[in-house]
């Protein structure tokens, strides 16, 4: 892994206010980050790339992918377009502080895909702590205890805006990428999860406790082939499993695995970071308390080895004799 620089976060792109009663906070972000373009060009921009040439001499991806994604990070305030000369006129995108603030999502990203995706897919280099000098896992905790958080720490309830119609991602029609175009995909696995609306929506069902196939798909509202579509599928990946109920053995409900589970982490700092960034005028999606201190629930991630909090100037993916630190400054 090579990177040409690193990016400085500009400040210009703050909180995006959502209209009441439309997509809330999860559905944008899912809009954002379930696109496997989305996340590479913000990878190469967090390293340094700036410019139109800079991820077009990466080589995989088309003009009019790369142009297309770019205008949706910049109107979703991930990057900021800036012209650096007008005759002939030529833009750059800088990484805005929201851009930057999503390195816990890419490194629980990157972590559950090192752990879990499949041995024919291509494997990702450790991340290592600086601080401390050891290769580790992102340990998801509380902001405000510092205590360490699973899916049974939490106590969730829906908010205002959490109707999940308004939590699944609107549809987009994406032109498949042709193989001259196609990128290793580093996060291919993550894919599998986020980058089908409908899977997304069917995880987020089991996280609040959907076990039976009615009850998917009265949670997310998808229509049943689709419900019944996607449970094959992540059961086929190994994210969910089936089980006889008790008191009707013929019928099957759906858990989720210690894979499904272990995708936890990732979708705290999802939601997190939409929270953070995107708001509803009619309030939040969902509202998470620790069982623990009783506080509103904030992601933090710390370090498996040494404990210490991470913080994004402090952590390395490491290629061989080659490391790349994540730029930016703690949780900014």
């Amino acid at each position: 892994m090579n990177a040409a620089g690193s990016s400085t976060p500009t400040a210009s792109a703050g909180v995006t206010e959502l209209p009441a009663g439309g997509p809330n906070a999860l559905a944008v972000t899912l809009g954002l980050l379930g696109d496997e373009w989305n996340l590479w060009i913000l990878r190469f921009a967090l390293l340094g790339s700036r410019r139109y040439n800079d991820w077009l001499a990466l080589g995989g991806i088309s003009n009019s992918v790369l142009s297309s994604r770019l205008a949706v990070l910049t109107a979703g305030g991930m990057l900021e377009r800036r012209e650096y000369q007008q005759n002939p006129p030529r833009h750059e995108y800088s990484v805005t502080r929201k851009g930057q603030s999503i390195w816990p999502v890419l490194i629980t990203m990157w972590s559950w895909e090192k752990q879990w995706a499949p041995n024919e897919t291509q494997p990702l280099p450790p991340l290592r702590h600086s601080t401390c000098g050891n290769d580790f896992t992102p340990i998801l905790r509380c902001k405000e205890c510092g205590e360490d958080v699973d899916v049974r720490s939490l106590d969730s309830q829906m908010g205002p805006s959490g109707d999940f119609s308004r939590s699944v991602p609107e549809a987009t029609s994406r032109r498949r990428s042709t193989k001259s175009e196609r990128r290793p995909e580093i996060l291919a696995h993550t894919m599998e999860l986020v980058g089908n609306r409908w899977s997304a929506a069917i995880i987020g069902a089991a996280f609040r406790g959907a076990r039976r196939y009615g009850e998917f798909a009265e949670i997310t509202g998808a229509p049943p082939a689709i419900v019944a579509d996607r449970l094959k599928h992540l059961t086929e990946i190994g994210v969910m499993e089936t089980r006889p109920l008790p008191d009707r053995p013929q019928w099957s409900e759906y858990r989720l695995t210690a894979k499904g589970t272990a995708y936890f982490p990732v979708v705290m700092c999802m939601i997190s970071w939409g929270q953070r960034w995107f708001r509803s005028a009619d309030g939040p999606d969902i509202v998470l308390h620790h069982k623990a201190c009783g506080k509103r629930f904030e992601a933090r991630l710390g370090c498996s080895v040494c404990g210490e909090e991470l913080r994004s100037s402090d952590i390395e993916a490491v290629d061989l004799t080659t490391s790349v630190h994540v730029p930016g400054s703690g949780w900014s």
